[in-house]
Protein backbone atom coordinates (compact mmCIF):
# COMPACT_ATOMS: atom_id res chain seq x y z
CA UNK A 1 0.00 0.00 0.00
CA UNK A 2 3.11 2.17 0.71
CA UNK A 3 3.87 1.99 -2.48
CA UNK A 4 0.91 2.68 -4.36
CA UNK A 5 1.36 6.02 -2.42
CA UNK A 6 4.55 7.06 -3.48
CA UNK A 7 3.25 6.02 -7.07
CA UNK A 8 0.54 8.07 -6.59
CA UNK A 9 2.78 11.07 -5.96
CA UNK A 10 5.08 10.37 -8.55
CA UNK A 11 2.71 10.31 -11.50
CA UNK A 12 1.56 13.80 -10.16
CA UNK A 13 5.30 15.22 -10.12
CA UNK A 14 6.07 13.75 -13.75
CA UNK A 15 2.70 14.82 -15.14
CA UNK A 16 2.91 18.10 -13.47
CA UNK A 17 6.57 18.67 -15.29
CA UNK A 18 5.04 17.64 -18.89
CA UNK A 19 2.40 20.26 -18.35
CA UNK A 20 5.27 22.84 -17.73
CA UNK A 21 7.39 21.75 -20.19
CA UNK A 22 5.03 20.87 -23.10
CA UNK A 23 1.98 23.04 -22.71
CA UNK A 24 -0.25 21.43 -25.01
CA UNK A 25 -3.61 19.71 -25.07
CA UNK A 26 -1.93 16.27 -25.20
CA UNK A 27 0.04 16.67 -22.05
CA UNK A 28 -2.98 18.50 -20.47
CA UNK A 29 -5.44 15.29 -21.52
CA UNK A 30 -2.57 13.19 -20.12
CA UNK A 31 -2.27 15.17 -17.23
CA UNK A 32 -5.82 15.23 -16.26
CA UNK A 33 -6.21 10.93 -17.11
CA UNK A 34 -3.21 10.65 -14.39
CA UNK A 35 -4.41 12.41 -11.88
CA UNK A 36 -7.54 10.33 -12.06
CA UNK A 37 -5.19 7.34 -12.36
CA UNK A 38 -3.29 8.39 -9.00
CA UNK A 39 -7.01 9.79 -6.91
CA UNK A 40 -7.89 5.84 -7.78
CA UNK A 41 -4.91 4.46 -6.11
CA UNK A 42 -5.41 6.64 -3.13
CA UNK A 43 -8.85 5.91 -2.86
CA UNK A 44 -7.57 2.23 -3.20
CA UNK A 45 -5.39 2.87 -0.50
CA UNK A 46 -7.99 4.52 2.10
CA UNK A 47 -10.44 1.76 1.68
CA UNK A 48 -7.80 -0.63 2.34
CA UNK A 49 -6.62 1.02 5.18
CA UNK A 50 -10.20 0.62 6.87
CA UNK A 51 -10.33 -2.95 6.27
CA UNK A 52 -7.32 -2.89 7.88
CA UNK A 53 -8.53 -1.16 11.28
CA UNK A 54 -11.10 -3.89 11.71
CA UNK A 55 -9.11 -6.51 11.25
CA UNK A 56 -6.12 -5.14 13.42
CA UNK A 57 -7.19 -1.99 14.91
CA UNK A 58 -3.61 -0.22 13.97
CA UNK A 59 -4.62 1.80 10.35
CA UNK A 60 -4.96 5.23 13.15
CA UNK A 61 -1.38 5.31 12.55
CA UNK A 62 -1.64 5.00 8.74
CA UNK A 63 -4.35 8.00 8.79
CA UNK A 64 -1.54 10.44 7.89
CA UNK A 65 0.33 9.21 5.10
CA UNK A 66 -3.19 8.70 3.95
CA UNK A 67 -4.22 12.29 4.20
CA UNK A 68 -0.86 13.57 2.92
CA UNK A 69 -1.02 11.21 0.23
CA UNK A 70 -4.68 12.71 -1.03
CA UNK A 71 -3.74 16.15 0.38
CA UNK A 72 -0.87 16.19 -2.06
CA UNK A 73 -3.69 16.03 -5.14
CA UNK A 74 -4.38 20.31 -4.13
CA UNK A 75 -1.79 21.87 -6.20
CA UNK A 76 -1.85 19.45 -9.23
CA UNK A 77 -5.53 19.87 -9.62
CA UNK A 78 -5.43 23.83 -8.47
CA UNK A 79 -3.17 23.80 -11.62
CA UNK A 80 -5.56 21.95 -14.34
CA UNK A 81 -8.61 23.86 -12.86
CA UNK A 82 -6.95 26.96 -14.20
CA UNK A 83 -5.39 25.82 -17.23
CA UNK A 84 -8.96 24.83 -17.81
CA UNK A 85 -10.47 28.20 -17.58
CA UNK A 86 -7.12 29.77 -19.23
CA UNK A 87 -8.18 32.33 -21.15
CA UNK A 88 -11.26 31.79 -19.79
CA UNK A 89 -13.76 34.04 -21.50
CA UNK A 90 -15.00 36.20 -18.98
CA UNK A 91 -14.26 38.07 -15.98
CA UNK A 92 -16.81 36.45 -14.04
CA UNK A 93 -15.40 33.25 -14.37
CA UNK A 94 -12.38 34.24 -13.15
CA UNK A 95 -14.34 35.42 -9.94
CA UNK A 96 -15.43 31.98 -9.67
CA UNK A 97 -12.55 29.90 -9.81
CA UNK A 98 -10.84 32.47 -7.28
CA UNK A 99 -13.72 32.53 -4.91
CA UNK A 100 -13.60 28.42 -4.87
CA UNK A 101 -10.17 28.20 -4.37
CA UNK A 102 -9.77 30.59 -1.24
CA UNK A 103 -12.97 28.93 0.28
CA UNK A 104 -10.66 25.60 -0.36
CA UNK A 105 -7.59 26.86 0.11
CA UNK A 106 -8.98 28.11 3.80
CA UNK A 107 -10.44 24.36 4.49
CA UNK A 108 -7.04 22.47 3.50
CA UNK A 109 -5.01 24.53 5.98
CA UNK A 110 -6.18 22.97 8.55
CA UNK A 111 -6.10 19.56 7.30
CA UNK A 112 -2.45 18.73 8.58
CA UNK A 113 -2.94 20.38 11.92
CA UNK A 114 -5.92 18.27 12.25
CA UNK A 115 -3.53 14.77 11.38
CA UNK A 116 -1.38 16.41 13.63
CA UNK A 117 -3.94 16.53 16.29
CA UNK A 118 -4.79 12.79 15.38
CA UNK A 119 -1.73 11.52 15.94
CA UNK A 120 -0.99 13.53 19.40
CA UNK A 121 -4.03 12.18 20.74
CA UNK A 122 -3.66 8.68 19.91
CA UNK A 123 -0.86 8.87 21.89
CA UNK A 124 -2.05 11.01 25.21
CA UNK A 125 -5.36 7.64 25.28
CA UNK A 126 -2.36 5.25 26.61
CA UNK A 127 -3.35 6.84 29.92
CA UNK A 128 -7.26 6.89 31.33
CA UNK A 129 -5.85 7.90 35.20
CA UNK A 130 -7.41 11.67 35.75
CA UNK A 131 -10.92 11.11 37.36
CA UNK A 132 -11.53 14.34 39.59
CA UNK A 133 -15.27 14.90 40.74
CA UNK A 134 -17.38 16.37 38.43
CA UNK A 135 -20.73 18.06 38.06
CA UNK A 136 -22.72 17.26 35.08
CA UNK A 137 -25.36 20.34 34.64
CA UNK A 138 -28.12 19.79 32.22
CA UNK A 139 -30.01 23.09 31.88
CA UNK A 140 -33.92 22.33 30.09
CA UNK A 141 -36.60 24.42 28.62
CA UNK A 142 -39.97 22.64 27.21
CA UNK A 143 -37.47 19.46 26.78
CA UNK A 144 -40.45 16.98 27.58
CA UNK A 145 -39.67 14.89 24.09
CA UNK A 146 -35.37 14.79 24.81
CA UNK A 147 -34.71 14.92 28.34
CA UNK A 148 -35.29 11.30 29.89
CA UNK A 149 -32.82 9.72 27.47
CA UNK A 150 -30.31 12.63 28.25
CA UNK A 151 -30.64 12.19 31.92
CA UNK A 152 -30.53 8.28 31.64
CA UNK A 153 -27.83 8.35 28.78
CA UNK A 154 -25.91 10.65 31.65
CA UNK A 155 -26.81 8.33 34.19
CA UNK A 156 -25.43 5.30 32.09
CA UNK A 157 -21.96 6.94 31.51
CA UNK A 158 -19.22 5.39 32.95
CA UNK A 159 -16.83 7.49 35.55
CA UNK A 160 -14.78 5.95 38.18
CA UNK A 161 -15.22 8.49 40.46
CA UNK A 162 -18.24 11.26 42.31
CA UNK A 163 -20.54 11.79 39.78
CA UNK A 164 -23.13 14.21 40.13
CA UNK A 165 -25.88 15.33 37.74
CA UNK A 166 -28.00 17.84 38.15
CA UNK A 167 -30.88 19.11 36.09
CA UNK A 168 -32.07 22.63 35.90
CA UNK A 169 -35.58 22.95 34.68
CA UNK A 170 -35.57 26.90 33.16
CA UNK A 171 -39.33 27.40 34.16
CA UNK A 172 -40.74 24.96 31.59
CA UNK A 173 -44.25 24.78 30.48
CA UNK A 174 -44.20 21.37 29.56
CA UNK A 175 -43.84 18.19 31.27
CA UNK A 176 -39.99 18.71 31.60
CA UNK A 177 -40.24 19.33 35.45
CA UNK A 178 -41.93 15.97 36.35
CA UNK A 179 -39.89 14.14 33.96
CA UNK A 180 -36.81 15.39 35.77
CA UNK A 181 -38.41 14.60 39.31
CA UNK A 182 -38.54 11.07 38.03
CA UNK A 183 -35.05 10.54 38.49
CA UNK A 184 -34.30 11.76 41.98
CA UNK A 185 -34.40 8.70 43.57
CA UNK A 186 -31.59 7.48 41.11
CA UNK A 187 -29.54 10.73 42.61
CA UNK A 188 -30.09 13.12 40.24
CA UNK A 189 -30.46 16.49 41.56
CA UNK A 190 -33.21 18.29 40.10
CA UNK A 191 -33.30 22.14 40.54
CA UNK A 192 -36.75 24.38 39.27
CA UNK A 193 -36.71 28.49 38.60
CA UNK A 194 -38.47 30.96 36.53
CA UNK A 195 -37.41 31.14 32.88
CA UNK A 196 -34.24 33.45 32.76
CA UNK A 197 -32.27 31.75 29.74
CA UNK A 198 -29.80 28.98 29.37
CA UNK A 199 -27.40 31.36 30.86
CA UNK A 200 -28.69 32.11 33.81
CA UNK A 201 -30.16 28.51 34.51
CA UNK A 202 -26.35 27.18 34.46
CA UNK A 203 -25.41 29.66 36.50
CA UNK A 204 -27.63 28.69 39.22
CA UNK A 205 -26.65 25.24 38.63
CA UNK A 206 -23.14 26.17 40.13
CA UNK A 207 -24.56 27.64 43.10
CA UNK A 208 -25.58 23.78 44.05
CA UNK A 209 -22.62 22.05 42.06
CA UNK A 210 -20.06 19.83 44.08
CA UNK A 211 -17.74 19.32 41.52
CA UNK A 212 -13.90 20.08 40.57
CA UNK A 213 -14.58 20.11 36.80
CA UNK A 214 -18.22 21.56 35.68
CA UNK A 215 -19.75 19.45 32.66
CA UNK A 216 -22.27 20.86 30.54
CA UNK A 217 -24.66 18.38 28.70
CA UNK A 218 -27.79 19.85 26.62
CA UNK A 219 -30.99 18.71 27.14
CA UNK A 220 -31.17 17.07 23.78
CA UNK A 221 -27.71 15.11 24.09
CA UNK A 222 -27.13 11.62 24.46
CA UNK A 223 -23.72 11.01 25.88
CA UNK A 224 -21.61 8.08 25.13
CA UNK A 225 -20.55 5.55 27.40
CA UNK A 226 -17.29 6.33 27.67
CA UNK A 227 -17.70 9.77 27.27
CA UNK A 228 -17.21 11.51 30.39
CA UNK A 229 -14.14 9.78 30.78
CA UNK A 230 -12.25 10.62 27.75
CA UNK A 231 -13.56 14.41 28.18
CA UNK A 232 -11.59 14.86 31.78
CA UNK A 233 -8.63 13.25 30.78
CA UNK A 234 -6.63 16.84 29.42
CA UNK A 235 -7.62 18.48 32.43
CA UNK A 236 -4.68 16.20 34.12
CA UNK A 237 -2.81 19.39 33.03
CA UNK A 238 -3.44 22.08 35.04
CA UNK A 239 -2.56 24.78 32.20
CA UNK A 240 -5.79 23.09 30.39
CA UNK A 241 -8.94 25.20 31.38
CA UNK A 242 -12.06 23.33 29.43
CA UNK A 243 -12.19 20.85 26.82
CA UNK A 244 -14.73 20.82 23.75
CA UNK A 245 -16.64 17.27 23.27
CA UNK A 246 -17.06 15.99 19.88
CA UNK A 247 -20.86 16.64 18.97
CA UNK A 248 -22.31 14.01 16.29
CA UNK A 249 -25.81 14.51 14.43
CA UNK A 250 -28.21 11.67 15.48
CA UNK A 251 -30.74 11.99 13.33
CA UNK A 252 -29.97 11.46 9.73
CA UNK A 253 -32.81 10.28 7.84
CA UNK A 254 -33.49 13.27 5.20
CA UNK A 255 -30.66 14.84 3.21
CA UNK A 256 -30.71 17.96 5.16
CA UNK A 257 -29.64 16.00 8.50
CA UNK A 258 -26.76 13.91 6.75
CA UNK A 259 -25.79 17.56 5.31
CA UNK A 260 -25.34 18.85 9.12
CA UNK A 261 -23.60 15.07 10.10
CA UNK A 262 -21.60 15.94 7.54
CA UNK A 263 -20.39 19.56 7.86
CA UNK A 264 -20.17 18.79 11.75
CA UNK A 265 -17.59 16.56 10.91
CA UNK A 266 -15.90 17.86 8.20
CA UNK A 267 -16.13 21.51 8.74
CA UNK A 268 -16.32 21.81 12.66
CA UNK A 269 -14.53 19.13 13.86
CA UNK A 270 -11.94 19.77 11.69
CA UNK A 271 -11.39 23.17 12.60
CA UNK A 272 -11.56 21.83 16.29
CA UNK A 273 -8.73 19.78 15.46
CA UNK A 274 -6.79 22.42 13.97
CA UNK A 275 -7.18 24.90 17.10
CA UNK A 276 -6.56 22.23 19.42
CA UNK A 277 -2.74 22.39 18.43
CA UNK A 278 -2.43 25.47 19.59
CA UNK A 279 -4.79 25.71 22.45
CA UNK A 280 -7.12 27.83 21.45
CA UNK A 281 -10.57 26.11 20.33
CA UNK A 282 -12.92 28.49 20.25
CA UNK A 283 -15.72 26.79 21.16
CA UNK A 284 -16.82 24.70 24.25
CA UNK A 285 -20.38 23.50 22.73
CA UNK A 286 -22.75 23.54 24.97
CA UNK A 287 -24.01 20.22 24.16
CA UNK A 288 -21.06 18.97 25.51
CA UNK A 289 -18.14 20.98 27.56
CA UNK A 290 -15.93 20.72 30.26
CA UNK A 291 -14.73 23.01 32.67
CA UNK A 292 -12.64 23.84 35.70
CA UNK A 293 -14.65 25.16 38.25
CA UNK A 294 -12.42 27.98 39.39
CA UNK A 295 -12.02 28.96 36.06
CA UNK A 296 -15.60 29.75 35.20
CA UNK A 297 -16.28 31.38 38.62
CA UNK A 298 -13.19 33.56 38.29
CA UNK A 299 -14.10 34.66 34.27
CA UNK A 300 -17.26 35.62 36.13
CA UNK A 301 -19.55 32.56 34.68
CA UNK A 302 -22.23 32.33 32.14
CA UNK A 303 -23.02 36.12 30.99
CA UNK A 304 -27.19 36.44 29.18
CA UNK A 305 -25.66 39.14 26.76
CA UNK A 306 -25.28 37.18 23.87
CA UNK A 307 -27.34 34.40 22.21
CA UNK A 308 -24.53 32.08 22.23
CA UNK A 309 -23.62 31.07 25.74
CA UNK A 310 -21.43 28.72 25.00
CA UNK A 311 -19.21 30.80 22.62
CA UNK A 312 -18.95 34.05 24.99
CA UNK A 313 -17.61 31.81 27.98
CA UNK A 314 -15.19 30.27 25.68
CA UNK A 315 -13.73 33.52 24.72
CA UNK A 316 -13.66 34.39 28.44
CA UNK A 317 -11.76 31.60 29.65
CA UNK A 318 -9.14 32.22 26.78
CA UNK A 319 -8.62 35.47 27.95
CA UNK A 320 -7.50 33.82 31.29
CA UNK A 321 -4.46 32.71 29.19
CA UNK A 322 -5.66 29.43 29.69
CA UNK A 323 -5.40 26.59 27.64
CA UNK A 324 -8.77 25.49 25.69
CA UNK A 325 -8.32 21.61 23.98
CA UNK A 326 -10.72 19.04 22.24
CA UNK A 327 -11.19 15.69 22.67
CA UNK A 328 -12.67 13.71 19.49
CA UNK A 329 -13.25 10.39 21.54
CA UNK A 330 -15.54 12.45 24.08
CA UNK A 331 -18.93 12.20 22.03
CA UNK A 332 -22.42 13.35 22.30
CA UNK A 333 -25.22 13.00 20.15
CA UNK A 334 -27.34 15.85 19.64
CA UNK A 335 -30.78 16.30 17.22
CA UNK A 336 -30.27 18.20 14.17
CA UNK A 337 -33.06 20.19 12.91
CA UNK A 338 -35.28 18.25 10.06
CA UNK A 339 -36.37 20.75 8.03
CA UNK A 340 -35.27 24.33 6.35
CA UNK A 341 -37.31 26.26 8.89
CA UNK A 342 -36.14 24.99 11.68
CA UNK A 343 -32.34 24.72 10.28
CA UNK A 344 -32.25 28.48 9.48
CA UNK A 345 -34.08 29.20 12.69
CA UNK A 346 -31.00 27.34 14.27
CA UNK A 347 -28.28 29.09 12.74
CA UNK A 348 -29.68 32.44 12.93
CA UNK A 349 -29.25 31.95 16.56
CA UNK A 350 -26.37 30.65 16.46
CA UNK A 351 -24.45 33.65 13.49
CA UNK A 352 -26.26 36.25 15.60
CA UNK A 353 -25.16 35.11 18.66
CA UNK A 354 -21.32 34.49 17.14
CA UNK A 355 -21.34 37.89 15.84
CA UNK A 356 -22.38 39.48 19.27
CA UNK A 357 -19.42 37.45 21.27
CA UNK A 358 -17.18 38.70 17.88
CA UNK A 359 -17.82 42.25 18.85
CA UNK A 360 -18.06 41.86 22.68
CA UNK A 361 -14.69 40.29 22.61
CA UNK A 362 -13.06 42.93 19.94
CA UNK A 363 -10.15 43.99 21.84
CA UNK A 364 -8.92 40.03 21.74
CA UNK A 365 -8.05 41.16 18.04
CA UNK A 366 -5.31 43.69 18.74
CA UNK A 367 -4.22 42.86 22.60
CA UNK A 368 -0.78 40.66 22.30
CA UNK A 369 -1.17 39.38 25.62
CA UNK A 370 -3.92 37.26 24.48
CA UNK A 371 -1.48 35.12 22.97
CA UNK A 372 -2.69 32.38 20.13
CA UNK A 373 -6.19 34.11 20.83
CA UNK A 374 -5.20 36.92 19.38
CA UNK A 375 -2.54 35.62 16.69
CA UNK A 376 -4.59 32.60 15.47
CA UNK A 377 -8.02 31.97 16.88
CA UNK A 378 -9.97 35.17 16.63
CA UNK A 379 -8.51 35.93 13.02
CA UNK A 380 -9.65 32.55 12.11
CA UNK A 381 -13.49 33.12 13.11
CA UNK A 382 -12.98 36.37 11.52
CA UNK A 383 -12.38 35.38 8.49
CA UNK A 384 -14.49 31.93 8.18
CA UNK A 385 -17.40 33.98 9.59
CA UNK A 386 -17.07 37.33 7.74
CA UNK A 387 -14.43 36.45 4.26
CA UNK A 388 -15.87 32.72 3.26
CA UNK A 389 -19.41 33.44 3.32
CA UNK A 390 -18.89 36.98 0.88
CA UNK A 391 -16.65 34.59 -1.07
CA UNK A 392 -19.47 32.07 -1.50
CA UNK A 393 -22.28 34.45 -2.47
CA UNK A 394 -19.32 36.04 -4.94
CA UNK A 395 -19.07 32.38 -6.02
CA UNK A 396 -23.22 32.42 -7.10
CA UNK A 397 -23.17 35.65 -8.17
CA UNK A 398 -20.41 34.79 -10.52
CA UNK A 399 -21.76 31.66 -11.60
CA UNK A 400 -25.36 33.67 -12.71
CA UNK A 401 -23.28 35.82 -14.73
CA UNK A 402 -21.37 33.44 -17.13
CA UNK A 403 -24.47 31.12 -17.27
CA UNK A 404 -26.21 34.83 -18.61
CA UNK A 405 -22.99 35.47 -20.76
CA UNK A 406 -23.68 32.25 -22.13
CA UNK A 407 -20.72 30.54 -20.98
CA UNK A 408 -22.08 27.70 -18.99
CA UNK A 409 -20.52 24.59 -20.13
CA UNK A 410 -17.57 26.38 -18.50
CA UNK A 411 -18.93 25.58 -15.14
CA UNK A 412 -19.25 21.88 -15.71
CA UNK A 413 -15.88 20.67 -15.37
CA UNK A 414 -15.29 23.69 -12.73
CA UNK A 415 -18.28 22.33 -11.06
CA UNK A 416 -16.90 18.66 -10.89
CA UNK A 417 -13.04 19.60 -10.19
CA UNK A 418 -14.29 21.24 -7.04
CA UNK A 419 -17.07 18.53 -6.13
CA UNK A 420 -13.67 16.28 -6.34
CA UNK A 421 -11.71 18.64 -3.84
CA UNK A 422 -14.42 18.78 -1.67
CA UNK A 423 -15.08 14.65 -1.58
CA UNK A 424 -11.51 14.16 -0.72
CA UNK A 425 -11.59 16.98 2.07
CA UNK A 426 -14.72 14.98 3.69
CA UNK A 427 -12.98 11.63 2.71
CA UNK A 428 -10.09 12.98 5.05
CA UNK A 429 -12.17 14.35 7.73
CA UNK A 430 -14.70 11.14 7.75
CA UNK A 431 -11.32 8.97 8.17
CA UNK A 432 -9.78 10.80 10.83
CA UNK A 433 -13.45 10.79 13.08
CA UNK A 434 -14.20 7.16 11.85
CA UNK A 435 -17.31 7.83 10.61
CA UNK A 436 -19.76 6.36 7.56
CA UNK A 437 -18.29 6.84 4.27
CA UNK A 438 -21.67 7.10 2.19
CA UNK A 439 -21.98 10.62 4.02
CA UNK A 440 -19.56 11.94 1.31
CA UNK A 441 -22.16 11.14 -1.52
CA UNK A 442 -23.55 14.79 0.12
CA UNK A 443 -20.35 16.73 -0.78
CA UNK A 444 -21.93 18.29 -3.67
CA UNK A 445 -24.16 20.20 -1.80
CA UNK A 446 -20.86 21.76 -0.12
CA UNK A 447 -20.59 23.36 -3.26
CA UNK A 448 -23.40 23.96 -4.64
CA UNK A 449 -26.94 24.24 -2.58
CA UNK A 450 -26.51 23.51 1.11
CA UNK A 451 -23.19 25.79 1.01
CA UNK A 452 -25.11 28.48 -0.41
CA UNK A 453 -28.07 28.20 2.36
CA UNK A 454 -25.53 28.51 5.07
CA UNK A 455 -23.46 31.11 3.50
CA UNK A 456 -26.92 33.43 3.10
CA UNK A 457 -27.94 33.00 6.88
CA UNK A 458 -24.40 33.72 7.82
CA UNK A 459 -25.03 36.95 6.37
CA UNK A 460 -28.35 37.95 7.42
CA UNK A 461 -27.19 36.90 10.96
CA UNK A 462 -24.77 39.78 10.67
CA UNK A 463 -27.01 41.79 9.06
CA UNK A 464 -29.22 41.63 12.15
CA UNK A 465 -26.30 42.49 14.90
CA UNK A 466 -25.81 45.53 12.39
CA UNK A 467 -29.37 46.51 12.46
CA UNK A 468 -30.54 45.18 16.18
CA UNK A 469 -32.92 43.29 14.52
CA UNK A 470 -34.37 39.36 15.34
CA UNK A 471 -31.70 39.40 18.73
CA UNK A 472 -33.96 37.05 20.55
CA UNK A 473 -33.70 33.25 21.53
CA UNK A 474 -34.86 30.53 18.70
CA UNK A 475 -35.87 27.42 19.75
CA UNK A 476 -36.13 24.32 16.88
CA UNK A 477 -38.85 21.91 16.88
CA UNK A 478 -37.61 18.65 18.75
CA UNK A 479 -38.09 15.11 17.42
CA UNK A 480 -37.44 12.45 19.86
CA UNK A 481 -35.89 10.51 17.62
CA UNK A 482 -35.62 7.11 18.75
CA UNK A 483 -31.90 5.36 19.29
CA UNK A 484 -30.35 1.95 20.70
CA UNK A 485 -28.67 1.77 23.42
CA UNK A 486 -25.51 0.01 21.44
CA UNK A 487 -25.52 3.03 18.89
CA UNK A 488 -23.93 5.00 21.74
CA UNK A 489 -21.04 2.64 22.25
Amino acid sequence: MVKSSVIGALMFILLTLLVLIVPSRPSLLAYAAGSCAALVIIIHYIFSARNSNKKTGKAALLIPMISLSSLFLLLPFFFTAILFVWGALSFFTWMLVISLCIVFYINFLCVPLAIYQKRREIRQAASLNYFPSISILIPAYNEEKVLRRAIETTIETAYPAKKEIIVINDGSTDMTYSIAQEYINKGVKVIHRPNGGKAVAINHGLRFAQGEIIIIVDADSLVGKNTLIDLVQPLRDPNIAAVAGNIKVLNRTNWLTRCQALEYIASINVYRRALDVFGSVTVVPGALGAYRREVLEGSGLYDPDTLVEDFDVTMKTLKTGKVVQASTTAIAYTEAPQTLRDLIRQRLRWYRGNFQALWKHRDAAFNARYGFLQKLAFPFMIISMVFTPFAGMITILSAIMVIASGGGMLLIPTFLFFCLLQFLFSLLAIELDHEDLKLTLYTPLFIFGYKQLCDFTVLKGMIDVISHRGLKWTNVRRIGTKVSKSALS
